[in-house]
């Protein structure tokens, strides 16, 4: 009997008037936790009733506490007729089970329909009471903390990285089943809510046991999804990051640093150790502020099993260990096999050793300090399944097996280039009808086994990691071995140590380590592909997708490569590949950020070469381009501040040698176009990339070079977490979510139109979003994350969350500036409720002619609460600072302040339908109003925990559907991030003054970071 849940209803405001006769509601409530139901009594005649219930007690198991969500149904009585339903709330109660956690969920939820959206707010407090239990063979996993950031969170540091944790949970769709066909759409919808928090929380319990067994306590990068099957089933799969996590504790970890240059958020974690680990005094960036330190009983003291493992294991690399460079090659093939064995035997001792460690996979994108030594390049891979072939659709064991096959790829192509580990591991799926692509990637690497088991590594190893790895240029350098590459690539010695071999690009999913050395600013590269297939039924669609996929992939590194070379830039981070499919075409869209990396050699001009007919127009064409693709470069590289230190040739040694420069690679031949165009990687002048034009197409190819619009000056954008090559953030943020809709005409589509309209859709959206930002200036946009999808024939629908940061030009100016804004919005808040800018609902026609768009786009100011009740609101008693408005970002950190404590996570699903389009604004209004509710409800539950801001906030899915015919609608979102509390440093500054007497007696070691 572990647990004991109670919860009370306080009271309700804003009610929906439910009887016509009275203007007013006759409301009561249904309590309702796994097969229990409590009910208030009713309140007569009134808009705003105070029940004041009593505690409703409800005695349950905590594995129940973890997979069914409290739900709180407020209904209108009617004496003679069946009461009507006026909305629901749904109360994770997973935050209460962690031990720091919180202890009380109390404030104003608004109450939900799928129908009419909010209606009202309610007033609810919940308790939980634990009972200890120590039974090794219960089902639950209370305790295990989640977190959606992709980095170690904020006030924790790593001790432990266990690994890779996945699962996936099956059930029919409530919408498929047969009682559909004489249910209402809100009982449709609700059944499919209820069913999908039921199966996340069951989700989170099971990863939650696989971490307990690996003996962690918290799941780090926990990405959750949903694969909505249609007829054979719904499925709801996470991966994540399984950690031992220690609080930092130090009250001192508190005190701001004031010497610190930069005005972002200051920490000073210490380190318990006595001696602390080299890696500690690194530069400082906004992404890690914890040190990693090892309590001496810790100590790499050698083990026999541990050595002998190693020895055993070496055959099983795959890979011989050849000369790194000049001295690193015993060297490499010693640390291979000393991780190898860390992540493959844990402990040494074989019960331990549990079969879910298979796959060496991290889902971070930002690492402690030391923690990743080299960094080998991209590795993906992509399946068609058909979804009618499921034997028994129930089960998850094809599921299970489809995406070990596609992990099981992964891990060979990580180790084809040296790496045994795969970070920035994300997976996705892309589902039309039966067909369903299967998409996982991620970044090969080598990490420092240090932190991937507890005290199991070589003292003297440990030395030879930290005096091989130059400061900066460390993750650069090839981990595979120069003789035998996976493919054919120009190597040249690292331009920053001179000692190891380094590529001429990277391209990584990861975000830029902290102690990168760049050049200059980044900046967000995309390249947008759109392919027509015929349409066709289950095996020869799936056919004829598949043969499509490799042409596409080629396609999209194609475009990357050549814009990035125009950008002047060497590498990519945080790269992100989707490929969409719909019922007649196939979409690629890929965004990364581009940067100049200073170990790398400087990147190549873009040369065009024609087959040249004797036609003079021709050749004059051809030159015009060249100098049109010359002065772009030259312009970039001003844009971007690239300017980098020349470095004579004979300094840096020869390149490869000769008999690999002549290898060249072909451009994808695909059915609609036969451009052929020929990459020349040798290396005989700088301008090395050639681009062929044999054919109207090629011609085609080079135009849309050279259309993307650089952003207005006063605008970065990336889609890292932090702007490499910025770094004086002030503490103004605004997140905001952007959704177009955009209906083709069907009439004579060619792959090149559709590339065109695609690319002008893309480049609209952002256009619209500097010119709704421009009073923001200037700033950056981070994170931007884009996504595409193909709801329906001829729909294209693309989503877009970002966050804009201003940065600190003039520290005066700035001050001014941001008065001057406060007073118009404060202006603006009367006529045009909390939205910071007047939203424009009219349907933009685009430059094509084939188009027409709808979009919504939602600030995250937007409060869909008639008063601003959101911006007043009383502190629940939990919080001992007022609560105003809950800040949201896509962040996990907030610029000018410093979290303080995780509250949990928040998982979100939401469905809402409207049988009148038209009347409610169309596709823009529909959309707008249900964003704005889902941020105002996502609001209301953290303020309920006490928190004040969410970060590392993402909109997962975005899935909208519309019979304009019937003026019908209807669209799913599901919301993730975590709650937080945090505090401004201008309000820690007169902690400070207070604690640095009692507590800052003896300096500590430890970092300024931010």
């Amino acid at each position: 009997m572990p647990g004991k849940l109670k919860v009370k209803i306080v009271a309700g405001r804003h009610l929906p008037v439910m009887d016509r006769a009275s203007d007013l509601t006759d409301a009561f409530v249904e309590v309702k936790f796994g097969n229990t139901t409590f009910k208030t009594d009713v309140y007569l005649k009134s808009l705003n009733p105070q029940w004041n219930s009593e505690w409703f007690k409800f005695e349950v198991d905590d594995e129940d506490l973890q997979d069914e969500p409290l739900q709180i149904t407020v209904l209108d009585h009617d004496t003679y007729s069946a009461n009507d339903a006026i909305g629901k709330v749904y109360i994770d109660i997973d935050p209460l089970l962690y031990s720091e956690a919180a202890t009380v969920i109390s404030g104003w939820f608004p109450i939900y329909d799928t129908i009419h959206g909010i209606r009202g707010e309610i007033n609810v407090v919940v308790k939980v009471d634990l009972f200890n239990d120590l039974n090794r063979f219960r089902q639950s996993s209370c305790g295990v903390k989640f977190f959606c950031t992709t980095s170690i969170p904020k006030c924790y540091r790593a001790v432990v990285i266990h690994g890779f944790v996945e699962e996936l949970v099956v059930n029919e769709d409530p919408e498929y089943q047969w009682i559909d066909r004489i249910r209402t759409p809100r009982a449709s919808n609700e059944a499919r809510q209820r069913l999908i928090s039921l199966m996340s929380g069951e989700l989170q319990r099971k990863i939650g046991l696989k971490v307990l067994e690996m003996r962690g306590n918290a799941v780090v990068g926990y990405l959750q999804c949903f694969d909505l099957e249609g007829e054979s089933g719904l499925v709801v799969r996470a991966i994540g990051t399984a950690c031992t996590l220690d609080k930092l504790s130090s009250p001192a970890a508190f005190l701001p640093a004031c010497n610190s240059p930069s005005k972002e958020m200051k920490e000073i974690p210490f380190n318990e150790d006595p001696n602390p680990n080299p890696h500690s005094s690194g530069p400082s960036t906004p992404l890690k502020n914890q040190t990693y330190s090892f309590s001496p009983s810790k100590s790499y003291s050698r083990q026999s099993s541990s050595s002998d493992t190693d020895l055993s294991l070496t055959p099983k690399t795959g890979m011989g260990s050849g000369s790194a460079g000049k001295e690193g090659g015993p060297f490499k093939a010693l640390l291979r096999q000393q991780t190898q064995s860390a992540l493959e035997q844990r402990g040494g001792s074989p019960h331990r050793f549990c079969r879910r460690r298979e796959f060496p996979f991290l889902t971070l994108t930002a690492f402690p300090p030391g923690l990743l030594v080299h960094v080998g390049g991209v590795v993906s891979a992509r399946s068609v399944k058909l979804l009618d072939r499921i034997h028994n659709p129930d089960e998850p064991e094809t599921r299970d097996a489809w995406w070990a096959e596609i992990r099981q790829e992964i891990k060979s192509h990580a180790k084809a280039l040296g790496c045994h580990a795969v970070v920035g591991y994300s997976e996705s799926t892309s589902i039309c009808e039966e067909v369903c692509i299967l998409s996982a990637s991620g970044t090969a690497a080598v990490l420092n086994p240090r932190f991937l088991q507890e005290g199991t590594v070589e003292g003297s190893l440990e030395q030879r990691i930290e005096e091989n790895l130059p400061v900066g240029c460390g993750f650069c350098h090839i981990p595979y071995d120069e003789l035998n590459m996976p493919f054919p690539a120009h190597l040249t010695y690292c331009y920053n140590c001179r000692k190891q071999k380094v590529p001429d690009v990277l391209f990584t999913t990861i975000d830029l380590p902290t102690d990168a050395v760049v050049v200059g600013k980044g900046c967000l590269i995309q390249a947008r592909l759109c392919r027509l297939k015929k349409k066709a039924q289950a095996e020869a669609n799936a056919t004829a997708i598949s043969n499509l996929l490799p042409f596409m992939e080629y396609e999209v590194h194609t475009q990357l490569m050549n814009k990035l070379k125009l950008k002047g830039m060497n590498a990519l981070f945080g790269l992100r590949i989707q490929i969409t499919v719909g019922e007649n075409m196939l979409m690629g869209l890929a965004s990364a950020t581009g940067v100049y990396l200073a170990a790398l050699p400087t990147p190549g001009g873009i040369q065009i070469a024609g087959k040249t007919p004797s036609d003079g127009s021709y050749e004059q064409h051809i030159s015009h381009m060249q100098k049109r693709i010359n002065d772009t470069i030259a312009k970039n590289k001003e844009l971007y501040e690239i300017n980098p230190p020349e470095v004579s040739e004979e300094i840096i040694g020869s390149p490869i040698p000769e008999p690999r420069q002549r290898s060249r690679l072909l451009r994808s031949q695909s059915e609609s176009s036969d451009e052929v165009t020929e990459l020349d990687l040798s290396h005989g002048k700088k301008d090395a990339f050639v681009l062929e034009i044999d054919d109207t197409d090629a011609m085609e190819d080079v135009h849309s070079l050279l259309t993307d619009v650089p952003p207005p000056s006063g605008f970065y954008s990336c889609n890292t977490e932090i702007m490499p090559g910025i770094n004086n953030w002030t503490s103004e943020i605004q997140m905001f979510t952007s959704v177009r809709v955009v209906r083709l005409s069907s009439l004579n589509l060619t792959n090149q139109a559709l590339n065109k309209n695609f690319n002008g859709l893309c480049e609209n959206l952002l256009k619209s979003l500097y010119f709704k930002l421009r009073s923001m200036t200037p700033c950056c946009l981070c994170h931007v994350n884009f996504t595409v999808s193909l709801p329906e024939d001829e729909l294209i629908q693309v989503t877009v969350t970002a966050v804009a940061i201003t940065f600190d030009k003039n520290q005066a100016l700035q001050t001014t500036k941001a008065h001057a804004e406060k007073t118009l919005q404060r202006a603006s808040t009367d006529n045009d409720e909390l939205l910071q800018f007047p939203l424009e609902l009219c349907s933009d026609s685009l430059p094509a002619p084939a188009f027409s768009a709808t979009k919504a786009v939602t600030v995250e100011k937007a409060s869909p609460m008639g008063d601003g009740n959101f911006r007043n609101r009383s502190a629940p008693p939990c919080a001992s600072s007022t609560v105003g408005v809950v800040k949201m970002t896509p962040l996990s950190f907030i610029p000018g302040a410093k979290i303080t404590r995780y509250l949990g996570i928040i998982n979100m699903f939401f469905i809402r339908e409207t049988t009148s389009l038209r009347e409610e604004g169309g596709v823009s209004g529909f959309l707008h109003a249900f964003i704005a509710e889902v941020f105002a409800m996502v609001r209301a539950h953290v303020a309920a925990l006490g928190g004040n801001a969410v970060v590392s906030y993402i909109m997962k899915q975005c899935v909208f559907m519309e019979n304009p015919s019937k003026n019908q609608a209807q669209c799913l979102i599901n919301v993730s991030g975590d709650a937080v509390v945090f505090v401004r440093e201008s309000d820690l500054e007169a902690m400070t003054t207070q604690q640095s007497a009692v507590n800052c007696q003896t300096p500590c070691p430890g970092e300024v970071t931010t």
